[in-house]
């Protein structure tokens, strides 16, 4: 992420001080025109220079105080105050005495004005009680709250296809009608004129660039950049390289991470500039590997995602064009981001999938490959959509699903399900932070059956489950009556017609997704204390207890006997019924949310990104023989090294849990560089196979276990090195010790 605490020194508090001028300024004006108020303090102000080698335009330096929808740190969301990079620089003395003056009132003022400050402030006595602090990375817990709206997905096909002016015509247009609240016409107008100024901003720093170098390429590509801002604030645009500028420069701005279906709303500009022979291959390829490197080095980690592919497409000639030249810009651009995303059906162009793997082939971990013929229908059942609607279905983030600039669903909150069988298992006490934390239910001699204690991790999940969605339910609340999020609203389905923010009645589907973690860990956990404890007794209650508090001390007989316990991943049916018994309560029960909450949807995301290994470090030792503080499984897999009975039989068993509950999960392959060399045809069979059993998606790293190993070593060396994560890619050797382990830990297909 960028570093907002170096940007501020770099650059001083100004653009915070006008921030919050501007804010108190407004304070009892209209929230749409305090949020376009301060938004016109924000842009031009803080986006960044044109770097050497940019084509387009749309670099952003966020300042330490300001407003977005998703998060800068650990507390954004509306308007955020990033305290802890503040106070840091207050303890330091690489800024001004003037500068620390200036952000010590600052501070002192986004105390209680921060949107997510409000938010916590609202929380009733139960809420308060149960959620730890805002920092969920370091605190022990069974539920944690994020504090962000991400996961937006805007209608860019609509603003390529009214440009500007034409946006600029509908607001007008609809605040005529009067169909609205007249005060959010007047912010959208204002907010598209800050756009307007940051463009011609843009335009005239291309030119002063183009104007003092030597090099007679730079020099025309910064000309063309600066034409193509000037075009794009006076008609809509008409190449290839005017609608990617629009695109970029809009998503900047408004803060909108994730990116659509993106063929849809390019493959037409693309197919008519090559075929009227404005671009060759080539030079359209340059121009998206820029795109692709103005994406990588915005470096949000987990965003910046791209689909291309799949049903409900209205022209797919012109569709995959642009699919089979984006996947060659991944395959050239060696980067994490942005995360390509393949959907494809029985029927599709059999090239998409050809190239996707043959990218794949080289290490890139991208595309991500999902399953149109089990997702849509998936789509259309968990979310209670249509086949239409849920045809536009796009992953965001780390792997959720929402419909495309028609829904929204951030996810909110995560639930550790290990950390809630732990808690169970000691009456509501926290072993780890030595702390009451949960439900007090019995004590584990008291559950004298298995029936007993599945009933008390049921109570415990429940409780935690209600609390956040109901947490889910009021950030909206919150964040609707704070500002209308005008960029993003402007181009939802909805809000303009409506004259309406998208968190105030704007939108029709305003759902919620809870992150789960620990579904494998508590699975195998269940299914080893089902056999060893109430069925064989092998172990006694009490005995088992002080092996997983004492972390297995002189207990080593007890944990082996944990470990050869029935593992999930296995196509064994005892440890796979058991998964899917947690797979289905925790699915289901969260989806009922949704009938006593006012949200649309509430749904599990099971997308575990390393927050698998961050929140097993505040974990103890768990009864699948896990040690404390150690990884969890990652998304629906195996634990790393579990799953021994061979490739079939593990793909056999994380294509087992029902789709159509949920609104996502990972499945993280590893293969070694020979399955798709030598075994190209067996890795083919393998995958179709995989997919025609009802799997969902597939997200495959290519990799040596010796370069790994080596990249431990040097990593200077293995830069070119890339793995999935969880829902996200990152190169090995930029991730912590601890997660660069599980990963290495995972099984190698080879």
């Amino acid at each position: 992420m960028l570093n907002l605490k170096e940007i501020a020194i770099e650059r001083g508090v100004s653009i915070e001080q006008q921030f919050t001028d501007t804010y108190k300024q407004h304070m009892d004006s209209h929230k749409s025109i305090r949020e376009a108020k301060c938004l016109e303090v924000l842009f031009p102000a803080s986006l960044g220079d044109i770097q050497e080698g940019d084509l387009f335009a749309g670099r952003i330096e966020p300042p330490l105080i300001g407003f977005s929808p998703d998060e800068w740190g650990q507390t954004a969301f509306g308007y955020y105050c990033e305290k802890d990079a503040i106070k840091e620089l207050l303890n330091g003395d690489s800024i001004s005495a003037q500068d620390k003056e200036t952000l010590s009132e600052l501070l002192e003022f986004w105390k209680t004005e921060n949107t997510s400050t409000k938010l916590r402030n609202r929380y009733p006595d139960k809420m308060s009680e149960y959620l730890p602090s805002d920092n969920w990375m370091g605190d022990s817990g069974i539920a944690f709250p994020l504090y962000r709206l991400t996961g937006g997905n805007i209608n860019y096909r609509k603003l390529l296809s009214l440009g500007i002016p034409g946006m600029m015509e509908e607001i007008q247009r609809q605040k005529a009608s009067a169909n609205g609240d007249p005060e959010f016409y007047d912010g959208a107008r204002i907010v598209m004129e800050a756009f307007i100024n940051s463009a011609h901003w843009y335009a005239e720093q291309a030119r002063s660039k183009a104007d003092k170098t030597s090099d007679d390429q730079r020099a025309a590509d910064l000309r063309d950049m600066a034409q193509a801002l000037e075009n794009i604030t006076q008609r809509t645009p008409e190449t290839f390289r005017e609608a990617i500028q629009l695109f970029w420069l809009y998503s900047t701005i408004s803060d909108v991470r994730n990116h659509g279906r993106m063929d849809v709303y390019l493959g037409d500009f693309l197919a008519n500039d090559l075929n009227q022979g404005r671009l060759t291959d080539a030079e359209a390829l340059r121009l998206l590997q820029s795109l692709w490197q103005l994406m990588a080095d915005k470096d949000t980690v987990v965003h910046n995602r791209v689909i291309i592919g799949g049903k409900g497409r209205p022209n797919e000639e012109n569709a995959d064009r642009f699919a089979l030249l984006a996947m060659e810009a991944t395959r050239t651009v060696l980067e994490a981001e942005p995360q390509l995303s393949l959907r494809f059906y029985d029927g599709q162009n059999p090239e998409l999938m050809e190239k996707a793997l043959d990218v794949i082939a080289e290490g890139r971990t991208f595309p991500m490959l999902y399953n149109d013929d089990v997702n849509i229908p998936s789509v259309q059942k968990a979310f209670g959509f249509s086949e239409d609607l849920a045809e536009q279905y796009v992953p965001y983030g780390c792997g959720e699903y929402i419909i495309d600039h028609k829904s929204f669903g951030t996810p909110s909150g995560v639930i550790n399900l290990l950390k809630a069988l732990e808690v169970t298992l000691h009456n509501g006490w926290d072993p780890y932070d030595e702390r009451k934390m949960g439900l007090s239910l019995g004590t584990f001699e008291e559950f004298r059956t298995f029936e007993d204690l599945w009933d008390a991790y049921k109570e415990q999940v429940e409780h935690s489950v209600e609390i956040m969605a109901d947490q889910e339910s009021l950030e909206y609340e919150v964040a609707g009556e704070e500002a209308s999020y005008l960029y993003m609203s402007l181009l939802y389905d909805g809000c303009l017609e409506r004259g309406k923010g998208m968190f105030s009645g704007g939108i029709d589907y305003l759902g919620g997704t809870l992150e789960t973690y620990g579904n494998t860990n508590i699975a195998d956990s269940l299914t080893a204390i089902k056999q060893l404890v109430y069925e064989d007794e092998r172990m006694s209650k009490s005995e088992l207890l002080e092996a997983l508090d004492s972390n297995f001390e002189r207990y080593e007989d007890v944990r082996r006997l944990l470990r050869n316990a029935p593992k999930y991943g296995n196509d064994d049916p005892v440890a796979d019924e058991m998964y899917l018994r947690v797979h289905n309560h925790v699915c289901n029960y969260v989806r009922k949310q949704k009938d006593r909450t006012d949200l649309h949807s509430y749904l599990v995301v099971n997308i575990n990104n390393s927050a698998n290994t961050l929140m097993g470090r505040q974990t103890s030792a768990s009864a699948d023989g896990r040690l404390a503080g150690t990884s969890m499984a990652n998304g629906n897999n195996p634990t790393s090294g579990y799953d021994e009975n061979g490739i079939t039989a593990f793909l056999n068993s994380i294509a087992k849990p029902a789709t159509d509950i949920h609104a996502g999960a990972v499945q993280n392959m590893k293969f070694g560089p020979e399955m798709f060399t030598k075994h190209r045809e067996k890795l083919e069979s393998l995958l179709e196979t995989h997919f025609d059993n009802g799997a969902q998606q597939a997200m495959i790293s290519v990799v040596d276990k010796n370069i790994l190993e080596q990249a431990l070593n040097e990593p200077e060396k293995y830069r070119h090195v890339f793995v999935r994560v969880g829902g996200f890619s990152a190169r090995f050797v930029d991730l912590d010790r601890d997660v660069q382990q599980e990963i290495l830990e995972r099984t190698l297909y080879q």
